[in-house]
């Protein structure tokens, strides 16, 4: 006859050899879902200042300012394996310091990504992108995110010259779809906006 410990030991295998299947079954039928969604992005009173960047050096760098709006509708992002979700808005651009999709280093006190660690230099190896707002949405929270002349988060930064009158820095949102169970997979919207700079500095207070 078993003992009491035996049995208790059989039970107690069997029940988490039962919750780590239904675990891989959880993640695995979600893997290959699509979490790509539709994304507005809009900007304005767009302001640049080349001012002293006094958490790094004294050095003068550019510093850009805007306000956004932003819509979409993320509720299709949330499924039974959907925990909650890590939503960025990124200005990625190009400067002759600094290449799209070329490993650089850059500044990041504005920069806000989960494990990173924001106070120090960062490497990117997928491009010069500075985080500007970040918000998390948990399940049973409203998903449908409609911002209308939203400020930044974070501050723009350039680590130098590189946005005065640039023409071409693209803003997108992107998320990490945090699970109960699995990786911790990373999309983006699919819709994008470029903004211009202005080709002179703003004087004077802004905002």
């Amino acid at each position: 006859m078993h003992t009491f410990l035996s049995r208790v030991n059989a039970v107690s295998a069997f029940s988490l050899s039962t919750l780590a299947a239904l675990t891989f079954l959880c993640f695995a039928s979600t893997f290959f879902i699509n979490y790509t969604a539709p994304v507005t992005i809009n900007a304005a009173n767009i302001v640049l200042k080349n001012v002293p960047e006094y958490a790094v050096s004294r050095e003068k760098n550019d510093l850009g300012a805007l306000r956004f709006d932003l819509s979409s509708d993320l509720t299709p992002l949330f499924n039974w394996n959907t925990k909650q979700l890590f939503l960025y808005l990124t200005a990625e651009y190009e400067t002759p310091n600094n290449k799209v999709n070329q490993e650089v280093h850059v500044t990041t006190h504005s920069v806000c990504v989960p494990s990173f660690n924001s106070e120090k230099w960062l490497s990117l190896s997928w491009g010069f992108q500075v985080v500007l707002w970040d918000k998390i949405i948990r399940r049973g929270d409203a998903s449908l995110v409609s911002l209308k002349n939203q400020h930044l988060k974070y501050y723009f930064w350039d680590d130098g010259n590189g946005l005065l009158g640039h023409k071409n820095v693209s803003l997108s949102l992107s998320w990490n779809i945090i699970p109960i169970a699995g990786t911790l997979p990373t999309w983006s919207g699919t819709g994008t906006y470029k903004l211009t700079f202005p080709a002179e500095y703003t004087q004077g207070r802004t905002y």
